[in-house]
């Protein structure tokens, strides 16, 4: 019999205590997920992240010491196992967003999310995946980024970042151009380390602001 798997560990960080209550509420009803802390400030998050060892971290942008993007930047960089990442935010379109994305967070919810999606954005990151909203991703990358042109790519490379831009999985890119899962795979991590990408966000915010993948 095999033996069922460990629940995802989920740490919230919000200055909002109504927040706080209100996700930890929403991830509790999952018995694939548990909640191991909680903090209210950036200060707060080594020490929350040594002693829980979360998977995922949902983590608020704005908040009046230490904010999310300092607070991702410091975890990415320092943590023994960095968790994944997930920014919470009241507006899509904060530079605090944008840039808490370039420093390695795995994608954003917004506070008006339903339930059903919180707990899927979860579940998607703690996978490995990035998740992605490449409307909001192109409108960010206008309004802040930096118009740095992307690494020399291969032209198979070249078609998976631009279908990586698209929110498309690595299936759903070889069902695309009919390859294989694993040679999928191989690209992408191709792409990855042509554009010193940590993940599959950082690459496409890449493609986005050197104009390399069409607005359209």
């Amino acid at each position: 019999m095999s033996t069922p798997a460990e629940p995802i560990r989920v740490a919230v960080v919000d200055d909002e205590e109504l927040v706080r209550i209100g996700l930890t509420a929403i991830i509790s009803t999952a018995p694939d997920l548990t909640v191991v802390g909680e903090a209210a400030d950036g200060a707060a998050v080594p020490p929350l992240l040594a002693r829980t060892r979360p998977d995922v971290v949902l983590m608020d942008v704005r908040m009046p010491a230490i904010d999310g993007l300092q607070a991702t930047r410091h975890a990415l960089a320092t943590a023994t196992s960095p968790p994944r990442i997930l920014i919470i935010t009241t507006f899509e379109h904060d530079e605090y967003v944008y840039a808490a994305l370039r420093a390695g967070a795995s994608g954003f919810l917004l506070k008006r999310a339903r339930p059903a999606e919180v707990l899927a954005a979860i579940r998607v990151v703690a996978a490995g995946e990035s998740l992605l909203f490449p409307a909001a991703i192109r409108r960010l990358a206008a309004a802040y980024g930096s118009r740095t042109p992307p690494a020399d790519l291969t032209d198979r490379e070249a078609e998976v970042l631009r279908l990586m831009a698209r929110g498309l999985s690595n299936a759903e890119i070889a069902e695309r151009l009919v390859l294989g899962v694993q040679t999928v795979k191989t690209h992408v991590g191709n792409v990855l380390a042509k554009l010193g990408a940590r993940d599959r966000t950082q690459a496409v915010i890449a493609a986005y602001e050197s104009g390399f993948v069409s607005p359209s």
